[in-house]
């Protein structure tokens, strides 16, 4: 907890486990959730992302979301392709599951 910003112990361990589908009212498993859908659905404007990613500060907000050219305001590509990630994942508990 003392690495985190705004850690509360029976908050934070309750969300993860949810956001893990590991606690008492886990997720059904093919619910993989989007940062870029939460982002935009709960912070249109991007004033999270502006506060505490500085790079994107002057990023359009149209774009901040998933800006299309990150490199111009000296932040990293995507490493992670959500589509193609969301499928392996559905893939793979899909197999476990059975």
């Amino acid at each position: 907890m003392e690495h985190l910003v705004d850690g509360d112990l029976a908050s934070n361990n309750g969300g993860w486990q949810w956001s893990a589908s590991t606690g008492t009212d886990a997720a059904p498993y093919f619910r993989i959730m989007n940062p870029e859908t939460q982002s935009m659905r709960f912070d249109p404007e991007g004033k999270y992302i502006k506060k505490w990613i500085p790079e994107l500060k002057d990023c359009p907000i149209s774009q901040i979301h998933m800006p299309e050219n990150p490199e111009q305001y000296g932040y990293p590509k995507a490493m992670v392709d959500l589509k193609e990630s969301r499928k392996k994942a559905i893939d793979v508990f899909s197999e476990i599951k059975g």
